[in-house]
């Protein structure tokens, strides 16, 4: 179970789009419906909706839309045990319907696990022992203990915010950062943005629950646009609760909306498991 847990959170982890609702809210707030009537009380609260409602648009025109999805990744972990040998990760994804991961240790050259995800259900191949087992879903969720549906599983390999909730408490522009809170249902979630050209650049999580003090660090660097969309193609994880985890993702290659095959063969001679 324990090495499970540890394959799920290196070829996916944590953390959907960013709402509707919010601009829905910003711009009701700015945009009343008898604007001839409209006497601004407070020129600086109308600004600074102004600017939040310009970074949410900016955000979201940065959202990473889609049909399919190639990569591959160089893994580094490290937890209470200490550094773990690098792994190798083959991601491929149709957009909404599956994601197919292979995972190889890098020393060795030896393909370890196969991975088939879909929206309900999870295929996990042991070639090393020959097993198979088929799980739902919510199985990654109870392994991982994080609130995830395949869309928030989907864009954080994409590289795509996560945990994005409408309810803003906290916006601040500073030189070349754009930092903003938001208190959703399962985390308050700290964004900072780059102020050029609204990149994510970090992102930080703390569960509402104390009692559990679980928080996630994601930091997203080196930006490349090959296939006109702005794609972090490095990135470090860190989470803690009672144990820690540290990851580091470089994108190898990468590409988008190419012709790609997730087939999923099961051998006869494997064990269900």
């Amino acid at each position: 179970m324990k090495f499970i847990y540890t394959v799920c959170s290196i070829s996916i982890l944590l953390f959907s789009i960013v709402s509707c609702k919010t601009i829905k809210q910003i711009n009701k707030a700015i945009a009343p419906k008898d604007t001839a009537a409209v006497v601004i009380i407070d020129q600086l609260k109308a600004d600074s909706l102004l600017m939040i409602k310009t970074t949410m648009d900016n955000l979201h025109h940065n959202y990473i839309e889609f049909k399919t999805f190639n990569a591959k990744i160089k893994v580094e972990y490290e937890n209470g045990k200490g550094k773990h040998p690098d792994v190798i990760a083959v991601v491929r994804i149709v957009k909404d319907s599956a994601i197919w991961i292979s995972l190889t240790a890098s020393i060795l050259n030896i393909e370890i696990y196969r991975i088939f995800i879909t929206r309900d259900s999870i295929v996990l191949l042991n070639k090393q022992d020959k097993e198979v087992q088929y799980r739902s879903f919510d199985y990654l969720q109870e392994v991982t203990e994080i609130p995830f549906d395949y869309n928030t599983l989907q864009d954080l390999l994409i590289g795509n915010p996560v945990f994005v909730d409408s309810t803003i408490i906290y916006y601040k522009k500073i030189e070349n950062q754009i930092l903003f809170s938001m208190a959703g249902t399962h985390f308050k979630h700290l964004i900072t943005l780059s102020s050029d050209n609204y990149n994510l650049t970090h992102s930080k999580l703390d569960d509402v629950d104390l009692s559990r003090s679980r928080t996630a660090d994601l930091t997203y660097g080196d930006y490349e646009n090959k296939s006109g969309f702005n794609f972090s193609t490095y990135r470090e994880i860190s989470i803690s609760e009672k144990k820690k985890l540290d990851i580091k993702l470089n994108y190898k290659q990468h590409e988008f909306n190419k012709e790609l095959s997730v087939s999923f063969n099961i051998p006869k001679n494997y064990t269900k498991k």
